[in-house]
């Protein structure tokens, strides 16, 4: 029974992310709450462990069907990697609760400017291009692959926000750079974690397949309704995610 409600969540969280990111809300929580005597570190890497290969094909789904930046984009996913073992790095040396109170405040002002501003996202016009666009795609994947490796939660939807805001790609576009991005600091985690022992390996593979098969339904949906039905979703996870976090921080 433990295994059927983590792999059902697995698959939503799969979903979820695929479009927009924000994954962890699901499989997190529902990780907590399955097995509440674990040790967190090990909740987190089996998270990762089944994180990674959906995000990966996501990302594989969508270059196929979605024209990248390829020579800005891989220059972040390394930037993305090096942040992720950073922030892995620091969280054991730093506490990261001070950010609960900090994270839902911030994302309600990414909602917040996302509602007010009703043609974000909606067209594909790059602001940055050649060096510019590389040097700005980099210091958002360190950035946010710090943060990933630090605390987390979010990470997938705050990429979509900058490479919006930042770079001026639509939603589709930016949910899909997001993605191979993404792959890289869930890779530097899920590093960190097996090597310091904290993955459930027989977990890791049912987790794995039922986290590939939501987020090939949620690419297909993403690619079909594009980058409106993307915005849509992304205000509805980024909502849910301000209600998770806020409760957290201030109400738990």
């Amino acid at each position: 029974m433990e295994l059927l409600l983590v792999t059902l969540a697995s698959a939503l969280a799969g979903f979820v992310d695929a479009i927009v990111g924000g994954g962890g809300l699901i499989l997190v929580p529902a990780l907590f709450a399955v097995f509440p005597t674990t040790h967190p570190a090990t909740l987190l890497g089996v998270n990762k462990s089944a994180s990674l290969w959906g995000t990966a094909i996501a990302a594989t789904s969508y270059a196929r069907r979605v024209d990248l930046p390829w020579a800005s984009l891989l220059p972040a996913a390394g930037a993305g990697f090096l942040g992720g073992f950073a922030g892995a790095w620091a969280v054991t040396v730093v506490s990261p609760v001070f950010l609960r109170k900090l994270l839902p405040l911030v994302l309600l002002g990414v909602l917040l400017y996302t509602l007010a501003r009703k043609d974000l996202g909606r067209d594909h016009a790059p602001a940055l291009q050649g060096r510019m666009q590389t040097l700005a795609a980099c210091i958002i994947g360190a950035l946010l692959g710090f943060y990933d490796g630090f605390f987390g939660p979010g990470t997938g939807s705050f990429f979509v926000f900058l490479f919006v805001r930042v770079l001026g790609f639509d939603f589709l576009h930016a949910s899909a750079s997001a993605k191979l991005v993404n792959t890289a600091t869930n890779l530097a985690a899920l590093i960190l974690f097996a090597l310091k022992g904290h993955v459930w390996w027989h977990y890791a593979a049912a987790l794995a397949v039922s986290n590939i098969a939501g987020s090939l339904l949620g690419t297909h949906l993403a690619l079909k309704h594009g980058a409106s039905f993307v915005r849509v979703v992304f205000i509805f996870v980024v909502s849910a995610l301000i209600l998770k976090t806020g409760y957290d921080a201030f109400l738990r």
